[in-house]
């Protein structure tokens, strides 16, 4: 876009669910990216942008009051946010931290690197979503508006890690699956601040049980090349029986079973690294081995009966085009 038209633009954008005074001492040449993504009521939004201001003051709350919570994940830079008469609060990369539209706040976003001005830059990817959706009391998760929270384990990790897959994924997602994957994303949330308030009691049955079964596949995930992955230890490291991990499994998978789920990932990531030129020398066997599929004969009849080609023939035509 013209240069003058940047930041108008897309103030305006981040203004569609993040009402504030927006300023920016770069708006004379602003260089922003942004990504929106709709997930029924859930927004998600991925921006690039220079230092930049968001107040919002008591002003503009008593004049429109959406009734909107806005989770940020900070991934480059840093915020320092004041709110009401509170004292500052500083966050650097990796803080997850949540802001609601029924309180006054102002948020300062700078880079953290030696740069020149032209290319300091803040990275953040984050949601908004109406409060009514968020099944804890109000009062409570006020306590831990404004606050700054690591996202290295538990159910901020997951929380982190599900975002940024939402963004990477962004432009593979059906318009079918969007509103669901926003209800995941709710309860998420819903069972960290839960688990922070120490009140999990208070979130219904449902939402714990979606939270639970986003654990196990975050777990499934990180561990496909295990070949001793199975339902009875991924059930042993959640502290549930097997019964009632394929209980949870089926009703929020659509009936997908536990062992489907962990067959279609590994043979989805070997397919992907059988056409990654960087993995060219590493025979195909490897490469399944390291997928947790190391039975070769098995492991072609598995890839075939999915993908209609031999490994091998797959491994050809990804990599001579």
């Amino acid at each position: 876009m013209p240069g003058k038209e940047r930041f108008d633009y897309w103030r305006e954008l981040v203004g569609r669910t993040r009402d504030s005074e927006v300023t920016s001492a770069h708006a004379h040449d602003f260089r922003a990216e942004m990504r929106r993504l709709e997930l029924g009521p859930v927004t998600l939004l991925r921006t690039s942008f220079p230092p930049t201001r968001f107040q919002r003051t008591a002003r503009r709350v008593r004049r429109c009051d959406r009734g909107v919570f806005h989770l940020t994940l900070l991934l480059d830079g840093g915020f320092a946010l004041t709110r009401d008469t509170e004292r500052t609060e500083t966050f650097a990369a990796g803080n997850l931290h949540m802001l609601d539209s029924s309180h006054p706040f102002d948020l300062r976003a700078f880079s953290t690197r030696a740069q020149t001005p032209e290319d300091q830059r803040i990275e953040a990817v984050g949601i908004d979503f109406p409060a009514a959706l968020l099944p804890l009391p109000a009062h409570r998760v006020h306590q831990l508006l404004g606050r700054g929270f690591p996202t290295r384990e538990g159910t901020c990790a997951l929380l982190s890690d599900f975002l940024l897959g939402l963004d990477r994924q962004a432009g593979a997602l059906s318009p079918a699956e969007t509103p669901r994957l926003g209800g995941v994303v709710v309860d998420l949330v819903a069972a960290w601040l839960a688990r922070e308030l120490d009140a999990e009691a208070a979130v219904p049955d449902d939402t714990r049980q979606r939270a639970m079964v986003e654990h196990v596949r975050a777990h499934i995930g990180r561990n496909l090349g295990d070949p001793d992955l199975s339902p009875t230890t991924i059930a042993a490291a959640h502290h549930i029986s097997v019964s009632y991990l394929h209980r949870l499994f089926t009703r929020h998978t659509d009936g997908e079973t536990v062992a489907a789920f962990i067959r279609r990932r590994r043979l989805e990531k070997a397919h992907r690294e059988l056409a990654d030129p960087a993995l060219r020398a590493l025979p195909v066997h490897a490469v399944a081995t390291r997928c947790g599929l190391p039975r070769p004969a098995e492991f072609s009849r598995a890839f075939k009966a999915a993908y209609g080609l031999s490994p091998r023939e797959h491994r050809h035509r990804a990599l001579t085009g």
